[in-house]
């Protein structure tokens, strides 16, 4: 007896057309992969020794590929990186495929220049890896000195992300900072300053300190007459009494 074949769920069905909305993001994503550096995947062996190798029919054409998105020319270089990370992203002792490819793509999106700027897009591949890790345990734990002991590890490693990722716009911008001004008004006869500016008390001396409060104690006391006054006064003769 012949057997019955089993129905086609999608058999009938006419072909998804995606919207304009759609086609859009699709054409910048197309750009975006345009854009991207080109770097082969990383394949890890599944034996009892994991073996590194890249994903690509020619040896000398994927490590120089993947050195030019690493910001490099030292095949060392590459290849102690790449064992540096398969380290880093080990669980039971294997070699995460996956997370190697991860760490991978982070380096290679952030474009590095040399290999300092490689370096240092590394830890921070693995510094992300470690906190997602210790985002997970806070998620799970049992006890208050659990929760303590990963949320201050995971303070720890966002800070340390945030200053690598500091460290890396200084050095790339050789440690100049630049102050921007949109607005600035200033009245006739008045003083602009750029950068923070501090105010503090000044301290008068003991004679001008005494003399503002002789001003302030009577505001109703005539006047004292100027030099020039004195002056003038001086000048006219005084009237002669009558004998």
């Amino acid at each position: 007896m012949a057997k019955r074949k089993k129905p086609d769920p999608t058999a009938g069905k006419a072909e998804y057309q995606a919207t304009a909305q759609e086609k859009a993001v699709l054409r910048k994503q197309k750009d975006r992969r345009a854009a991207a550096p080109v770097a082969p995947r990383v394949k890890v062996s599944k034996d009892e020794k994991s073996i590194i190798e890249l994903d690509h029919p020619n040896d000398a054409v994927a490590y120089g590929i993947l050195m030019e998105a690493l910001g490099t020319a030292d095949f060392d270089f590459v290849t102690g990186l790449l064992s540096q990370l398969a380290n880093a992203g080990s669980q039971g002792g294997q070699v995460d495929e996956r997370g190697l490819n991860f760490m991978v793509s982070v380096i290679k999106d952030i474009k590095p220049r040399d290999q300092l700027e490689a370096m240092l897009a590394a830890q921070m591949a693995a510094i992300h890896m470690t906190t997602m890790t210790f985002v997970r345990r806070l998620a799970h734990v049992e006890n208050i000195l659990q929760q303590d002991s990963a949320g201050n590890t995971l303070n720890k490693l966002t800070r340390t992300y945030a200053t690598q990722m500091e460290t890396l716009k200084r050095y790339r911008t050789g440690g100049e900072q630049k102050v921007t001004v949109q607005h600035v008004t200033v009245s006739e006869g008045g003083q602009a300053i750029v950068g923070n500016v501090t105010q503090t008390p000044r301290e008068n001396a003991p004679g001008q300190a005494t003399a503002s409060l002789l001003a302030l104690a009577d505001t109703k006391t005539a006047p004292m007459p100027t030099l020039d006054e004195r002056t003038d006064r001086a000048l006219i003769p005084a009237r002669r009494k009558a004998k």
